[in-house]
């Protein structure tokens, strides 16, 4: 869902590719997908810089076994910095840097216009092959921006109502979002907004009914809606795993957004249920640094491989 405010960078210097991650709710494991998504790709020997883009709460330098960093975004959004590449700060993992959220009570939501526009020009300047963004959790409007200007877009959720119920709100909020966006729909934005706030539950309020609807009074404008739509692009996680019914969860999610969105959803894979995760935090060292062995790592090696369009 690649979106065209990443070209390539000033002087035609190759573009890092951007990769988000996000969720519906708080305590899903976005950080621990970012962190270990990002040592996967160093350890392939690209150069990578990690971003905790969840402010106020940010803690994917714990993950990534770096202490509190000196230089937060905080800095950078305030001018105290000029440049993000002022705010790299090294890991203890060959071809890994990171730069980090703000540490104090700076939430995604209260970030302005022009500081998501700066934070977001400046992205494709960092010097590295990826970079990974953290997202915080909710739908705000930044988070949402944020999420839709990544090369790839990455869910994660956990095999539990409320996670999955907010998961759904998260891409429904994506959804609307990528069409309030384009101005050529302009004319048709009243029935978007209408659309946007009809009940997830309740029957014929699908979006797809809704597009199916604009096509029948305009079809041009119905095309170019659903030439949009296509263009909608997620990558699903399923955390914690505990058994096959937990991995289904992926599927279904997948084939619900194909027939109420008419989205495609990637079932990316998933991560088994595994205490080494909670030891890594506490110990405060990246897990597939000290957990080599764990099935995690063949989790997120097969991850990459798909991500990366590895077979």
């Amino acid at each position: 869902m690649h979106n065209d405010m990443f070209g390539t960078g000033p002087e035609g210097k190759k573009r890092p590719k951007v990769w988000a991650v996000g969720g519906g709710k708080g305590g899903v494991g976005k950080s621990l997908v970012s962190a270990n998504l990002s040592i996967c790709l160093s350890l392939m020997g690209n150069k990578v810089t990690a971003i905790d883009l969840d402010l106020g709460g940010a803690n994917l330098h714990t993950c990534l076994g770096v202490g509190v960093p000196e230089k937060t975004l905080s800095d950078y959004v305030e001018g105290k910095i000029s440049s993000m590449e002022g705010l790299v700060t090294p890991t203890k993992i060959k071809n890994l840097s990171l730069i980090s959220g703000a540490q104090d009570a700076m939430g995604m939501a209260n970030l302005r216009q022009m500081q998501k526009n700066k934070i977001l020009a400046n992205l494709h300047e960092i010097d590295s092959d990826f970079v990974l963004v953290d997202l915080g959790a909710g739908t705000s409007v930044n988070t949402l921006d944020f999420f839709i200007a990544a090369d790839n877009g990455i869910l994660v959720v956990l095999p539990e109502p409320t996670s999955i119920e907010n998961t759904y709100r998260f891409i429904k909020a994506i959804y609307f979002r990528r069409l309030k966006m384009i101005e050529e729909l302009l004319e048709i934005q009243p029935l978007i907004e209408q659309a946007m706030n009809a009940k997830i539950s309740s029957p014929g309020n699908a979006p797809t009914e809704f597009v199916r609807k604009i096509i029948e009074i305009n079809p041009e404008m119905g095309m170019r809606l659903k030439n949009e739509i296509s263009k909608i692009r997620l990558k699903l996680v399923v955390n914690q795993v505990r058994s096959q019914a937990d991995i289904d969860i992926g599927f279904s999610i997948q084939s619900i957004c194909k027939r109420y969105f008419g989205i495609e959803i990637e079932f990316i894979g998933y991560l088994d249920y595994d205490a080494a995760v909670w030891q890594s935090v506490k110990k405060r060292r990246p897990l597939l640094m000290e957990f080599p062995n764990s099935r995690l790592v063949n989790n997120f090696e097969k991850m990459i491989q798909r991500l990366l369009g590895i077979r």
